[in-house]
């Protein structure tokens, strides 16, 4: 328009009332509008137009409106200028806490009976030559177990967003989404696998003073080798799950996350075992193979950065992502670090076999709450946008666990998971007859102590982590699972070694140590 209308200027048409505000009839994504167009002067004699809407145009605004919603657009748009009313934000889910806990349920059972079954395998490999003689593969076992909040939760996380907000319906979309997510996680599964395993030489070498090349060799191609291989495994069953539970409509959010753990620990775990055991057997000729194996995985790396680059929803975090997970697997290698020093004393008998379960448990539920309190947040804008979704820097306990909104429900609801969970779990492992130890009543009550103690500081640092990341700009799918995952690995780690240490100060220890 040439110009434009003073603002106190109204045109009173068909007694109808003020005008709407000029507008154009071709701007991006809209329809011309139904309706009289007039052409009156101004006061300098240029054209204003008036354009005149009837009701068939309102009638048509709030259909365009409808249909944005129902595809979960966020656009701030609409055609329908005769009331006040403007575009709804898609609602979340309505939730019950019985629904809630129906559908976390069997995926966080089937997720502990996952740790359960790492935990049996670390208990057993153990004693093996490998693990005896190069303890540093000790230090691996939290950071690569960790890869799971660091990769395959954050994938889940990720596309279980992206499902409920609509953005896998289409063939082409589903495509698109699968191919740039997996390239992505094979970049990271190979950095941060090379990365876990300079971090337990250089842990191993503080305390001891000593290094071994073959050794920093061993750890280097079993590290990186087992996190490509998981990473690729674990992330095809995360697409299948996901695009599984649309069909039956189950909300992603509820058991992606835990059945990523579910396998993740367990594939891991013996993953790590098989290869570091296999490339031990080799060690004669380690000069050949272990570089060999090394370099094959980096070869790798510029295709799987090139199909990564191709995504718009992968290509930020190929460049931006690398923080949290860095970060996350350095945290998750101190866990490691109390691991090795405490797996082969014989006053910590059982912590090879405990320590998946608790970390796992912990690390399961609060990144089923982190995604859910993500998902919420996506369906009322982008991050950075609605700060009234984000009005606190610094929430209370009672407002993490006590206020009326579907959030505060799902906590309450993970929260009171723990101590029936972990009873199961304490229960199948004594069947089983693992850890060398028998589970009196002194030691249950702190090893719950220990677990509800865990999540409970979890919920709510994801309380606080996710809305604040929000209110920052950052996506919390990319970057707050990461290290709510690794602080559950420190938090279980180092709160269970303590347990032991006080029950072995009172003599509560009742051990069967052996091969």
């Amino acid at each position: 328009m040439s110009s434009k209308p003073e603002p106190k200027d109204t045109h009173q048409l068909n007694g109808t009332g003020p005008a709407p505000s000029p507008c154009s009839s071709d701007g991006p994504g809209r329809e011309p509008l139904a309706g009289t167009t007039s052409e009156f002067l101004g006061p300098d004699g240029a054209g204003v137009e008036v354009v005149v809407i009837e009701s068939r145009a309102n009638a048509k605004g709030v259909r365009e409106e409808d249909a944005l919603l129902e595809n979960g657009s966020q656009s701030n748009e609409s055609d329908d200028v005769s009331t006040d009313r403007g575009p709804a934000p898609p609602s979340p889910l309505k939730e019950t806490s019985f629904s809630i806990g129906l559908q976390v349920l069997f995926p966080f059972l089937l997720a502990g009976f996952g740790t359960v079954a790492a935990g049996m395998v670390l208990d057993i490999v153990q004693h093996w030559e490998v693990f005896q003689k190069v303890t540093e593969v000790f230090i691996l076992v939290p950071a690569l177990l960790g890869l799971k909040g660091n990769l395959e939760m954050t994938l889940a996380s990720r596309l279980s967003t992206a499902a409920n907000i609509g953005h896998m319906d289409t063939p082409k979309e589903l495509w698109r989404m699968i191919t740039g997510n997996m390239a992505l996680i094979q970049v990271q599964a190979t950095v941060v696998g090379f990365l876990a395993s300079i971090a337990a030489v250089v842990f191993g070498w503080i305390p001891d003073g000593h290094f071994s090349i073959p050794h920093a060799f061993l750890l280097c191609a079993s590290s990186v080798a087992t996190a490509f291989i998981a990473s690729l495994v674990l992330g095809m069953i995360m697409i299948g799950v996901i695009i599984g539970s649309r069909k039956i409509g189950i909300n992603p959010d509820n058991v992606a996350t835990p059945i990523a753990a579910s396998l993740g620990d367990l594939i891991t775990l013996a993953l790590l075992s098989g290869i570091s055991w296999g490339l031990y057997l080799e060690r004669d000729d380690w000069q050949y193979i272990y570089p060999l194996v090394c370099a094959f995985f980096v070869a790798l790396l510029p295709v799987w950065v090139v199909l990564a680059r191709r995504s718009p929803a992968t290509r930020e975090v190929l460049y931006s992502g690398w923080e949290p997970v860095i970060i996350a697997m350095a945290i998750s290698s101190v866990g490691g670090l109390i691991l090795d020093k405490t797996v082969s004393d014989p006053n910590f008998a059982g912590m090879a076999v405990f320590t998946p379960v608790i970390n796992g448990v912990g690390g399961n539920l609060v990144a089923v709450q982190a995604s859910r309190i993500s998902t919420f947040l996506h369906m009322n804008g982008m991050p950075g946008e609605n700060s009234e979704q984000t009005p606190r820097r610094c929430p209370s306990p009672c407002t993490t666990f006590f206020s009326p909104d579907v959030n505060s429900r799902s906590a309450r609801v993970l929260f009171l998971l723990v101590v029936p969970g972990h009873l199961v779990f304490l229960y199948t492992i004594s069947c089983m007859q693992g850890g060398h130890t028998t589970l009196t009543f002194i030691f249950i009550i702190f090893y719950m102590t220990a677990a509800l103690l865990q999540v409970l500081i979890l919920l709510y640092i994801a309380d606080w982590m996710v809305h604040w990341m929000w209110g920052r700009g950052l996506d919390p799918d990319n970057f707050s699972i990461p290290y709510l995952t690794a602080l559950g690995d420190l938090l279980g780690t180092g709160l269970l070694a303590l347990s032991f240490h006080v029950l072995w100060l009172i003599g509560d220890r009742d051990t069967d140590v052996g091969d």
